[in-house]
């Protein structure tokens, strides 16, 4: 049932992004409604690999879904009162040669 469910979310999801209205943000907002969020790294706390990195806002994932490195789509969620997303952004690893996507959420231009 749950696998049913995630692959409409995917759909929904690649829909909304030819589209290029809002339904994009929303569909992603109505995941982390269903789904819900996972902090794994406060804000405050130091990266596991580089201690000198502190997080400027808590960081996670959204829960059962599945990003390009197995995990979980990663997400900042900020301290803005709003649950909304406000921003989806591609972080580029030169070292890793990789990319992934990671979604803002909760995000004052301050956390920005």
């Amino acid at each position: 049932m749950a696998i049913a469910k995630k692959k409409l979310v995917a759909a929904d999801l690649a829909h909304s992004m030819v589209s290029g209205d809002n339904e994009f943000f929303e569909a992603l907002e109505r995941l982390i409604g269903e789904c819900g969020i996972t902090i794994d790294r406060p804000k405050g706390t130091a990266h596991p690999q580089f201690p000198d990195l502190i997080y400027p806002m808590d960081y996670g994932y959204i829960n059962n879904t599945q990003s390009q490195d197995g995990g979980g789509i990663d997400v900042f969620v900020g301290d803005a009162g709003r649950a909304e997303v406000v921003a989806v952004i591609c972080s580029v690893d030169l070292a890793k040669r990789d990319a992934r996507l990671k979604v803002l959420y909760k995000c004052s231009e301050e956390n920005i």
